[in-house]
């Protein structure tokens, strides 16, 4: 029935219509924001899915859409596809925030082509089965936001950093506790050589090392994803 409704409503976009910089369908997008209760009582509202539906409509028309038009039909995108992960449809919401991110693209409106992007690689990960894949996207998410998010690094630099400074001190290294501290932060991004490490304790010297592999392999993340979102790689 929303499919018929949808198709009966469509008018092709053209230079004949009156408004052919705005949506042939805000009236569905409109009570996609705000759905009613359905009648059957299904968990996911069908306003949604018909808004959904009629925007790959427009998305999919025969006529090429105007940058306004483009803008427009991403907002709609985006805003069903945050509806469609409340309620659990992943996999629609990847859709939906595809749709999104392509259409900012044309439009070269980077900041908002990567908040969908963003959103699309977190249902991306929500539509994995439970296990290791779904647990490393996760992961992901948490550590740089999918790489969407370089900066989110820097705060797990500073947590890594505490914590090898912290369990230095714990083990006792030999040495006054603010040589440990220096060693510590420091060696995160300058790692101690075999002069400096001499007189510390066999269990400190390999906690050392293990921090100045961490802090290499976290620091070229870092710098690549940084890379990436400035230049658009």
């Amino acid at each position: 029935m929303h499919v018929e409704a949808v198709l009966d409503d469509y008018d092709p976009p053209s230079a004949r219509r009156r408004h052919s910089d705005t949506l042939v369908f805000p009236h569905l997008y409109g009570a996609a924001r705000d759905p009613n209760t359905d009648e059957e009582g299904w968990r996911v509202p069908s306003a949604v899915l018909a808004a959904l539906m009629a925007a790959e409509v427009e998305f999919r028309g025969p006529l090429r859409l105007s940058a306004r038009q483009n803008t427009l039909l991403a907002e709609e995108y985006e805003t069903i596809g945050a509806q469609l992960s409340v309620v659990g449809l992943a996999t629609h919401a990847a859709l939906a925030f595809r749709r999104a991110m392509a259409l900012y693209r044309v439009n070269e409106d980077d900041e908002a082509e990567d908040r969908c992007g963003l959103q699309l690689a977190r249902s991306n990960t929500r539509a994995l089965p439970r296990g290791v894949r779904r647990w490393a996207g996760q992961g992901s998410y948490l550590l740089c936001g999918h790489g969407f998010r370089p900066s989110w690094l820097l705060g797990w630099v500073v947590l890594q950093m505490l914590l090898f400074t912290g369990v230095a001190l714990l083990l006792d290294s030999g040495q006054p506790p603010a040589d440990t501290i220096y060693m510590g932060v420091t060696g995160f991004l300058n790692p101690p050589g075999p002069g400096d490490t001499r007189d510390l304790h066999g269990a400190v010297r390999v906690l050392f090392v293990i921090e100045a592999w961490t802090g290499a392999v976290s620091m070229s993340v870092f710098f690549a994803l940084l890379v990436r979102k400035w230049f658009r790689m």
